[in-house]
Order: structure tokens, then C-alpha cells, then sequence
């Protein structure tokens, strides 16, 4: 695990003042050495793209210095020593897990509506990781709590928050960084408390590795996806879209139908479990073990080669709205 920068909001120097800087204190070859390193302009506004760094409160200057950071950390992924071209450069950073290393760096520099898709997309995942890893509800739940407190960033130096997310490379899955995290601070509060016990004698549950589904699988799970979308009401679409992929909250959506903000989570809650149970009855209909077919739903979205938006646009609330009055009126 990298170890975090003792200085994360320097990552927020825009790459002209970065260079300004290096070319004072460093001999002229190292110097024009970093220079070469500054990334074009277009790449850095496409990948910022692809990150959907706006949506994370993170400019462009400051991914482009966060990814140069990285690269020169990692010396763009090639052996030490080792002068990169271009192109292997450019491959290195297309590499990243780019979306979540946005995030991250955004939490990093204290970016509110990073936080905010942070703890929305990760907060159940790792309490029930921590939970995991200790045995105990009461215990993960704390395990969960103190990293939270930690990568938001309770120490400082200097008047700057440090949170450990700088030093998230982007090289694996956020999650997955996050998981090994907690391990770790659970090894450390152990050798806390446990300073008169030999670790060797701690049975300490490793986390369960991420099995990652091959192309087959991926494709016979973007199918599924497809067919059983494709069966959903229009107002099903309507709801899934609206929370799913314009992220709009349950009260926006309440009040949208209006309807009750319970009502909208209810019919969430019963949908997202009605897909769980009809995409496992296909996967195991199409040939995947039980195990198998959990492995394949635990997939990165961002794996499956179909267009959620296209199969979710035809979506209607006037569907749903006119339901809700026909159920109100039978009351």
C-alpha cells in the first residue's frame, strides 16, 4: 500500500507553478527532465473527461498535477531507471482507474460533493467489509467509523488536512484499496492492544479477494442486464434512471411523482431485490454455477458493455403517478 503524501494539497499546484519550482532547486537536466513529464493540455481535458472529474468538484489543473504526481511516483509503470516514451506515458495514465482516482484525490483536497458520492457509493461496502474482517456488527461498525474519520482527514500539518486518499495511485479499484485498508488498521489496533500476544496467535480473517469475472461471464451478465431491462414497466425505468444515473435523490423524486419519499424508497428497495433474484435465475439458467453467477453480479459497471441510459431513456412517470392515484382512490 503507498504510503500518503506528507503534503496532499500539493497536489492541488497547478503543473506551471510545479515546474517553476523544480526548475529552481534542481540541476538543469533534472529539471528539463520533470518538463517533459507535464502532460498536454487535450489529454488531460479528455481523461479529465472520462474521470467525470466535475462531477467530483475537481478541476482540470488539479487531476492534471494529481496524474503527474502518480506517474512520477510509479515512473509511469515501467522499471526504475527506465525513460518512458510518450506514448507508454500516455498508455500508463489511460491505465488508472481514472473515475475513482478522481475521487479520491477530490476527498483528498476536501471537495463537499466529493464526499457526498464518497459515503454514497462506499459506505455500505466497507462497514460490511469491516464487519468481515472482525466478526462483530459492534466492532466493524467501529473499525468502519475510525477509517471514515481518518480519510477525512482529522490530522494536519502545516494548517492542511492529511487524509490518506492522496496516496491512492488509481493503479487498482478504490474499493479494493479501501478493503486493504481497513486489514491493516485492524492488524495495527491488534498490535495496540495485543502487545503481550504473539500476532502469530491472533486468528485474523483475511479479506476475501475480489474474484473478477472472465469476458464470458461479463458478456452472458451484460445480456442478462439487457433482456431484464427491457421487460421493466416504464415506471420502473423512470425510477431507476432517475436515482441511478441522474442521481437524483428520493426526495427529488417524491416530490417529482408526488408521492411520499417512502414510497419511493420502498419501490427501490423491491426492485433492486426483484433484479438481484431475475438476473441470478438467468445467470444460472445460462450455465454458471451459484458461485459463479454472485461473482459475475459483483462485477464494476464499468465492465459491462451496454448503454444503461439507452435501455432506461423510454422511461414515463405518468405511469407510476396515475398507480399511485388509483391506489389512494381504493383506499
Amino acid at each position: 500500500m503507498d504510503a500518503a503524501s506528507s503534503h496532499p494539497g500539493d497536489l492541488a499546484l497547478s503543473l506551471e507553478s510545479a515546474d517553476a519550482i523544480l526548475s529552481a532547486s534542481e540541476p538543469e537536466a533534472e529539471a528539463a527532465d520533470r518538463k517533459l513529464e507535464k502532460l498536454p493540455d487535450a489529454l488531460i481535458a479528455e481523461l479529465w473527461r472520462v474521470a467525470d472529474g466535475a462531477s467530483c468538484g475537481l478541476t482540470q489543473a488539479e487531476f492534471g498535477a494529481a496524474l503527474v504526481a502518480v506517474g512520477r511516483k510509479w515512473n509511469h509503470g515501467l522499471p526504475a531507471q527506465t525513460h518512458g516514451s510518450d506514448a507508454q506515458r500516455e498508455g500508463f495514465y489511460r491505465s488508472l482507474k481514472l473515475a475513482d482516482f478522481a475521487l479520491a484525490q477530490a476527498c483528498a483536497l476536501g471537495k463537499e460533493i466529493a464526499w457526498q458520492r464518497f459515503l454514497h457509493l462506499y459506505r455500505a461496502s466497507v462497514t460490511q467489509a469491516a464487519i468481515a474482517i472482525t466478526r462483530s456488527q459492534t466492532l466493524g461498525s467501529e473499525l468502519a467509523d475510525s477509517l471514515y474519520s481518518e480519510l477525512f482527514g482529522l490530522k494536519e500539518q502545516d494548517g492542511r488536512r492529511i487524509s490518506p486518499l492522496a496516496s491512492y495511485s488509481g493503479r487498482g479499484s478504490l474499493i479494493g484499496w479501501l478493503r486493504t485498508t481497513l486489514a491493516q488498521r485492524h492488524c495495527d489496533h491488534h498490535r495496540r492492544t495485543h502487545r503481550e500476544e504473539p500476532l502469530e496467535t491472533i486468528d485474523l480473517p483475511a479479506p476475501a479477494p475480489m474474484a473478477t469475472p472472465q469476458a464470458e461471464e461479463l458478456q452472458l451478465l451484460s445480456g442478462a442486464v439487457a433482456r431484464t431491462l427491457k421487460t421493466l414497466e416504464a415506471e420502473d425505468r423512470f425510477l431507476l434512471s432517475s436515482y441511478y444515473l441522474d442521481r437524483r435523490t428520493l426526495l427529488d423524486i417524491a416530490h417529482l411523482l408526488k408521492v411520499h419519499e417512502a414510497t419511493i424508497s420502498r419501490r427501490l428497495k423491491r426492485l433492486a431485490e426483484t433484479l438481484h433474484k431475475e438476473l441470478l435465475i438467468q445467470l444460472k439458467g445460462a450455465g454458471l454455477s451459484e458461485r459463479k453467477a454472485q461473482e459475475a453480479l459483483g462485477a464494476d459497471p464499468r465492465d459491462i458493455e451496454i448503454n444503461m441510459r439507452n435501455l432506461l431513456q423510454n422511461s414515463q412517470s405518468g405511469a407510476f403517478q396515475e398507480q399511485n392515484d388509483s391506489n389512494q382512490e381504493q383506499r
